[in-house]
């Protein structure tokens, strides 16, 4: 077209401030992986791309734990139970929902959702969400290896950067003291002052008087 408008593609500002990010380096790091048997033509799809993932990323076979639920819905509650060990740097959830003619769909969604979502605020452990929400089994193919990638890939790798960043984060210097004093030492120095400034007080009257 005559009037077809050329259009220039810039790069995006840089941050002024520098930002603690996390990195793809999985060496050493332990990862517990949750995966659904439900839609298992799916969800196996998703699982080899996560295991390729982390191995990509450093990752050692021996570090990573697999553990098999019946559906969607386990899910949170055998990813609760990894974090909990306190033995996984993150954890990788996998399952596929597929819409059908009910409500049940939006209401598994939203429990799977709302319990990853949970298990990963209250136990500190990063947690990647690689549940597949779709309309029809077209949809999830895309998403599995087609068209969209492969969610499984992303989850894995989604991981990995957020239990680095949590290592980065930890080693920063705080402003605060890491050694605090206790509450009651805290009183008993108080208490100490207040003594002091009482006797000298004290001795500035005894002084007045006898004069």
């Amino acid at each position: 077209m005559k009037n077809k408008r050329k259009f220039v593609v810039e790069a995006p500002p840089a941050s002024k401030l520098p930002a603690l990010e996390g990195v793809l380096n999985a060496v050493g790091m332990r990862f517990g992986i949750v995966v659904s048997r439900f839609n298992a033509f799916i969800t196996e799809r998703l699982l080899l791309s996560a295991v390729d993932g982390l191995l990509r990323s450093g990752a050692s076979k021996k570090d990573i734990d697999l553990v098999r639920v019946p559906g969607a819905f386990e899910i949170p509650l055998a990813a609760r139970k990894l974090a909990e060990t306190k033995r996984y740097d993150a954890i990788i959830c996998l399952g596929c929902l597929l819409r059908g003619d009910t409500a049940h769909y939006d209401v598994i969604v939203n429990e799977v959702t709302r319990g990853i979502g949970q298990s990963a605020q209250e136990t500190g452990v990063p947690h990647a969400f690689g549940v597949l929400t779709c309309e029809n089994l077209e949809q999830a193919i895309d998403r599995a290896g087609l068209k969209m990638g492969n969610k499984g890939f992303e989850a894995a790798l989604a991981a990995v950067e957020m239990a680095s960043m949590g290592a980065a984060i930890s080693h920063q210097p705080s402003a605060v003291s890491k050694t605090k004093i206790p509450r009651s030492a805290r009183n008993g120095k108080v208490n100490a002052r207040n003594d002091q400034s009482k006797t000298s007080s004290n001795k500035t009257s005894a002084k007045t008087k006898r004069k």
